[in-house]
């Protein structure tokens, strides 16, 4: 292959950007493949899927996105993409090796790219395969309505730092800097300045700009309206820890609705994992020959493959959710029991949550971090989470599938977070977490139930899926708090925004579980096979 690097392609506005041509043997005519990166061009990108790509026939675009690695501009993360991805294109279709078909590859940011230009690349995009990564970010930003600081506060300190001298190591410094940030007690609205030493502006956009989707500083940031208009032919890849897991599905099941047949891949993974390298590359390039160079040789018969966590098996499957997945509820019960059946008694357990002492979290999905399933028992130990367990299983279990929570709750302040998590229990007492969820609470917000009679109020939380096999002998637990910090921002019980300093409001919470206030946890049952 032949590299040329550092080739300049200009922008409406004037700004150029910088790309590097990865070109195969040859160097003929040949279809191509589009990587656009706010992380460079160099090094592992350039080996794997420039000089990996190439290898293979195809011609390599790896192009710097505004802002970062030489190219001009500034970088505004999201808000640039479409039309920045448009303008190469426009630029690619000029160059004498292009044959008028183009894919596009790449994990998290760059899979957002694109999407960005997906749905207006016209027919001569034939496929994308996107990793780790969401047609819109704001869901993933706001999960549930709760600002996920610990994510945002890390990936906006890792890219200010990559722009600077020696920002190779941001990836594994951004961490550790956002941690001893979040845990200094400054407001939120001042940790840019503990981790950076200087205002991060994305960071506080986010703070600025709410979760509602009608806020405007979103509408050219989200491209999961025109998903289902989307023609390429989509392979899309993620793990179960994932921090965009959700919503990657909900693109999943877009394309479905819209009669299209995408492929998906699930494995024991988690964002930063470097696992999930070889699998996206070999799908990736197999799907690329496929719609591209027409050799479907390397594609797999059924279009959805999962990795069972706790059987250690993938399984392939026609489609998502599963075939034969039911939908269990998993009750709450007086004395802390958790069980199918209804609840026949009344009963409410109660816990106060002290935003100026949070409930901590340990592991679960963040962005940069290590996010694989981690002993909870210092967690459980603690007075303001609740925990309800099962009996030991007589057999295995398995749950494939969304995971949703139902739960009756009253609380002395009206702004709370409801916070679940479900666990799996050895025999042994360890207590490993395999999925979350929160839902803010906020009077009068769209979407969330008012409080009923007594002040209760119905709260729907949507849990990370599962695909989990619980063994015989093990426990099925579930979780209830109001925190889980600082995974995501403090509640402090008032209703200002996030990012404001002041006083702060502990709460009081009541969870309910009687015949008719039912709390549970819905879990996607299936045939042990």
């Amino acid at each position: 292959m032949r590299l040329q690097r550092d080739l300049p392609v200009p922008m409406p506005d004037g700004v150029t950007l910088l790309a590097d041509h990865y070109a195969p043997a040859g160097g003929g005519r040949a279809p191509a493949v589009l990587v656009r990166s706010p992380y460079g061009r160099r090094g592992l990108f350039g080996w794997m899927y420039g000089r990996g790509f190439a290898r293979h026939g195809f011609h390599v675009v790896i192009q710097s996105c505004r802002g970062g690695f030489g190219s001009g501009g500034l970088l505004d993360p999201m808000a640039d993409e479409h039309d920045d991805g448009l303008a190469t294109l426009a630029w690619m279709r000029a160059q004498p090796w292009y044959d008028g078909s183009f894919a596009m590859f790449g994990p998290s940011y760059l899979g957002y790219t694109q999407w960005a230009i997906a749905a207006d690349a016209g027919p001569e995009l034939k496929a994308m395969a996107a990793q780790i990564t969401a047609s819109q970010f704001r869901d993933a930003a706001y999960v549930g309505g709760a600002f996920a600081l610990e994510s945002a506060l890390s990936w906006t300190a890792m890219t200010d730092a990559m722009a600077r001298p020696f920002g190779g190591a941001a990836v594994l410094t951004a961490p550790r800097l956002t941690r001893r940030a979040v845990l200094s007690g400054r407001p939120v609205a001042e940790l840019d300045l503990a981790t950076a030493g200087r205002p991060l502006p994305f960071f506080r956009d986010l703070l600025a700009h709410h979760a509602d989707p009608a806020v405007p500083y979103w509408d050219k940031r989200d491209f999961s309206p025109r998903v289902g208009q989307v023609e390429a032919a989509v392979t899309l890849l993620s793990g179960w820890y994932d921090v965009f897991l959700p919503w990657q599905l909900k693109d999943y099941l877009a394309m479905r609705r819209a009669g299209r047949r995408p492929y998906l891949t699930i494995g024991p993974w988690y964002h930063v994992d470097a696992r999930h390298g070889r699998p996206s590359m070999a799908e990736g390039l197999a799907w690329f020959r496929a719609h591209l160079l027409g050799d479907g040789s390397g594609l797999r018969a059924d279009p959805v493959r999962l990795h069972v966590t706790g059987a250690g098996e993938w399984r392939d499957y026609p489609d998502w959710p599963v075939p034969d997945m039911t939908p269990q509820r998993w009750h709450l019960r007086r004395g802390f029991g958790l069980d199918p059946e209804p609840p026949r008694e009344g009963g409410a357990d109660r816990f106060r949550y002290d935003p100026a002492h949070p409930t901590p979290v340990i592991g679960g999905p963040v962005l940069l971090a290590d996010s694989r399933p981690r002993d909870q028992r210092r967690l459980e130990a603690r007075r303001d989470v609740l925990v309800y367990s099962s009996p030991a299983l007589a057999a295995d279990v398995e749950m494939i599938g969304p995971v949703t929570a139902e739960l009756f709750v009253r609380s002395s302040t009206p702004y709370v977070d409801v916070v679940v998590r479900v666990c799996d229990v050895r025999p042994d007492g360890r207590s490993l977490n395999l999925c979350e969820g929160v839902r803010r609470l906020r009077p009068g917000f769209p979407g969330q139930d008012e409080p009923g009679e007594g002040g209760v109020r119905r709260v729907a939380v949507e849990l990370w899926p599962l695909g989990h096999r619980f063994r015989a002998g093990h426990r099925i637990r579930v979780h209830v708090a109001a925190g889980a910090y600082p995974t995501i921002a403090r509640n402090p019980g008032t209703g200002r925004p996030v990012g404001d300093g002041g006083p702060m409001v502990p709460a009081d919470v009541e969870v309910f579980h009687t015949p008719e206030l039912p709390s549970a946890v819905v879990l996607p049952r299936v045939a042990v096979t």
